[in-house]
């Protein structure tokens, strides 16, 4: 079901480019320290895991998954500031890093994309079976929204009690143009400028061959990168084939986890109109849409010094009622 969300943003950031800057600018200097474990891929490639603290076999607490958004990882401000947030709650926190995100290149030309769910499908296995007691829910930001809406919709029985989906581009196709307009071309160079760097260093250690340089280093938008880089080597015809198969707006009916969506009318890295374009949706799930918050910003509180993150209370709390 649609609801209005109860978040209010903080006086002196009532922009949504404002948030999303924000979240970032003022938890430049949060660390969390992690421990580190290597997830080998039934394809022999690998995922890197963080978690907030090493836990044996028995854990009876609940864990939480994270996934990060494009080209992120643990570093990444939401990511850190939510895992400091499920550890706060005593419980236990771990990240998966898509393939290539953790610092090192991957084995594989094969990369991650917005409806790559076979890691994920891969990881959830293996967190289950290791820790078989604990009750378990997920949270996905951005492109790991995505990533886990068809995940959730396509593993209907998964091993999950609840999910969240925060700023996820659901239907990419008008994401792509959204984030190609106006200022959001900063926000669109900068992630542009990432997945390039990822591919020179993909060609570098002779992963990737079929692609020519000067294209690549010619490309300046999401699109033509997907094009040219993403729907190849993921085996799509194009981008426009890409995004078809792998938006999750259209799937989201078809989850049966209590599931949690956050979607804010102002985020510059997403289309509001057509993310939203869903007629209706079963009572378990619940898609929040609030006014302001920008991208993964959704910042409140009067002081500026103690700014509040919205999300790393929402998401727990939603996460309590069925763990």
């Amino acid at each position: 079901m649609f609801t209005e969300s109860s978040f209010s943003p903080a006086w002196w950031l009532k922009n949504g480019h404002v948030q999303t800057m924000a979240a970032k600018f003022l938890r430049r200097n949060h660390t969390l320290d992690t421990r580190n474990e290597t997830l080998e891929l039934p394809d022999g490639d690998f995922v890197d895991l963080a978690w907030t603290e090493r836990v044996s076999a028995d854990c009876d607490r609940p864990i939480v998954a994270v996934l990060h958004g494009l080209e992120g990882s643990k570093n990444s401000h939401y990511a850190r500031g939510m895992l400091s947030a499920i550890k706060a709650k005593g419980w236990v926190g771990v990240l998966m890093h898509f393939r290539g995100c953790s610092g090192r290149p991957n084995r594989m030309a094969k990369s991650y994309h917005s409806g790559q769910t076979c890691d994920v499908d891969f990881f959830s296995r293996y967190i289950a079976k290791q820790y078989p007691q604990a009750k378990k829910a997920i949270v996905g930001f951005s492109l790991g929204g995505n990533v886990l809406t068809r995940y959730l919709a396509e593993q209907k029985e998964n091993i999950y009690h609840a999910a969240s989906v925060i700023c996820a581009p659901l239907d990419l196709s008008s994401c792509c143009d959204r984030i190609n307009q106006g200022f959001s071309r900063v926000y669109q160079k900068y992630l542009v400028d990432m997945l390039k760097d990822s591919t020179l260093e993909k060609m570098r250690i002779n992963l990737v061959n079929n692609i020519d340089k000067q294209k690549l280093l010619n490309i300046r938008s999401i699109r033509d990168f997907d094009q040219m880089v993403t729907a190849p080597i993921n085996g799509f015809i194009d981008a426009n084939d890409y995004y078809q198969k792998a938006s999750g707006r259209d799937v989201i009916s078809d989850i049966q986890t209590p599931c949690l969506i956050m979607h804010a009318s102002d985020d510059p890295f997403l289309c509001h109109k057509n993310t939203t374009a869903i007629s209706s949706l079963p009572d378990h799930i619940i898609f929040e849409v609030s006014e302001r918050g920008g991208h993964v910003g959704f910042i409140s509180g009067n002081n500026p010094f103690k700014p509040h993150y919205w999300l790393e209370s929402r998401i727990p709390e939603f996460f309590a009622r069925h763990l």
